[in-house]
């Protein structure tokens, strides 16, 4: 198992979401892109951080 935590900046508001848009590290690629996520939850704010565990 590995782990990988990867930073979001808000993007866009829609009626009942948040658009974020993924904050790759130096010289690395987008591991997930674009992420929406509800308004209830997101709230006001402007940047996430997502973990991703992989289990294989």
């Amino acid at each position: 198992m590995s782990n990988k935590v990867v930073n979001f900046t808000i993007e866009k508001e829609t009626k009942n979401s948040v658009r974020y848009k993924e904050v790759p590290a130096e010289g690395e690629a987008p591991i997930v892109g674009t992420l929406y996520m509800q308004k209830w939850f997101a709230g006001n704010s402007k940047n996430i951080q997502v973990t991703i565990e992989k289990k294989d």
